[in-house]
């Protein structure tokens, strides 16, 4: 008997058998589909990620709305993935769709600002307590910017990130530590040169790390989730962030929070509720109710430095803006959603309900005596298959079993629970209903009683 985090793998694995023949006979127009498409799109759906699902074929989806999807074969789901984060407060929020389906007949894009702009940036400030303000269409794009505005800013070359962090496909990030060295990510296709060049990486948690890394004053920013997301979740330490603080400034670099999953964590996302104060701020994936957009903030000094950077240039291109950004469908969608779906009152019912989840899991575990923990990070929560909570990268990357993952995940989905199929994430909308959490626990159950050692 193989026996894995208190799993019999040879049952999981031929319940998992079951599964994968029960999702093929029943979704015949996704089969369909997925056949076409295997001669048109790159392994057979428009982006490759959509290849990381635990299913056996793509599944097609026909219909997104509030908290639920329907695939082209009338399946319906309750959805705890809810986009990777992109559609956090629901699928189509009602203001959003009008305010889009206005603008469209407005004028979609023009490379001029209108009042819709000027709005979202004056409400980022409110929120996020940084003045200054510039727009991109993807967390990508405004982490990337970010990075050259902090290079620009402090003639500095160097970035430091933390172990096993993501930050949308910048280049500069794909850096890990492996037995104390930091090398370039394995799995980054197509890099011709080496990225430990001008990215440092620590683990995050690791005080001593961070300031032997930024010692030697050439390490332009910091830049961090407050939070980790991405490896599975991982929280800092009490007290950890304010020391971190003083130790990037005390070494001149600027500290760079991408919020892109932690604003989960209310309307001024983990650094409002904790107190942090970065020079910078990325907001991406749920800005826009799911329209492609991003922001970050500068602090005034940092805006100041930029704009003198920018002048002190010689004249041509930055390198740093694409023609779309600030679009006028985004801003107008960004404005509809800050104003009417970000509110005090859906974070309230989204966080109270992911508290009620996250302790619901706790109490399944223990019923089955597994040595797994949960954490919870405002409205999203995961477990890990590991007694206590990871502290940085290294232990999160050791707790993740893919496989196992796929198992449960796939179950889930066959009875129309959906939930994040990276790892083990669920999060919570303001639509999400507590009788759709209470069968993710029950079917949760089920499965756990059938493949348990």
């Amino acid at each position: 008997m193989a026996i894995r985090h208190g799993i019999d793998l040879d049952k999981a694995r031929a319940l998992h058998a079951r599964e994968t023949a029960d999702f093929l006979a029943r979704r015949p127009r996704s089969l369909a589909l997925a056949a076409r498409a295997g001669g048109h799109l790159l392994f057979g759906v428009p982006l490759h990620w959509m290849d990381d699902w635990p299913t056996p074929r793509s599944l097609f989806l026909a219909e997104a709305r509030d908290a639920r999807l329907t695939d082209v074969d009338g399946h319906v789901y309750a959805d705890f993935c809810l986009g990777d984060t992109g559609a956090m407060f629901g699928h189509s929020p009602a203001p959003v769709a009008q305010a889009i389906a206005l603008e469209s007949a407005r004028g979609m894009t023009a490379m001029l600002p209108g009042e819709d702009a000027l709005w979202v940036a004056e409400e980022l400030s409110r929120r996020f307590g940084l003045p200054v303000w510039q727009f991109a269409l993807s967390a990508s794009d405004a982490n990337r910017f970010a990075i050259r505005w902090t290079r620009a800013a402090t003639g500095r070359d160097r970035i430091l990130v933390f172990n096993g962090c993501y930050h949308g496909t910048v280049d500069d990030v794909f850096v890990d530590l492996a037995d104390g060295e930091a090398r370039s990510r394995a799995s980054l296709l197509g890099q011709v040169y080496d990225l430990t060049e001008h990215t440092r990486v620590a683990e995050f948690n690791d005080l001593a790390g961070l300031e032997a890394a930024l010692a030697d004053g050439r390490v332009a920013c910091v830049l961090a989730e407050p939070a980790m997301t991405n490896i599975g979740m991982v929280l800092p330490d009490p007290g950890y962030w304010e020391q971190a603080q003083a130790i990037i400034r005390r070494h001149g670099s600027l500290l760079l929070l991408d919020e892109t999953h932690t604003i989960s964590c209310g309307p001024g996302g983990y650094a409002a509720a904790h107190g942090l104060r970065p020079d910078m701020l990325v907001l991406g994936k749920p800005l826009a109710g799911g329209l492609p957009a991003a922001a970050y903030g500068f602090s005034a000094d940092l805006a100041a430095r930029a704009q003198q950077a920018k002048r002190a240039a010689p004249p041509g291109h930055s390198g740093i803006g694409t023609t779309l950004s600030a679009n006028r469908l985004a801003c107008a969608a960004m404005r509809a959603n800050l104003s009417q779906v970000m509110t005090d009152d859906n974070y309230r019912i989204m966080l109270e309900r992911a508290g009620r989840l996250a302790q619901g899991l706790r109490e399944l575990f223990a019923r089955f005596a597994l040595p797994w923990c949960v954490t919870q990070l405002g409205a999203r929560c995961e477990f890990q298959f590991a007694a206590r909570p990871p502290r940085n990268g290294s232990e999160a990357g050791t707790g993740q079993d893919e496989e196992l993952e796929h198992y449960i995940h796939l179950y889930l989905l066959n009875r129309g629970l959906l939930i994040t199929p990276f790892h083990n994430m669920l999060l919570l909308s303001p639509h999400t209903e507590d009788a759709d959490a209470q069968r993710l626990l029950e079917v949760f159950g089920e499965w756990l009683e059938q493949a348990r050692a």
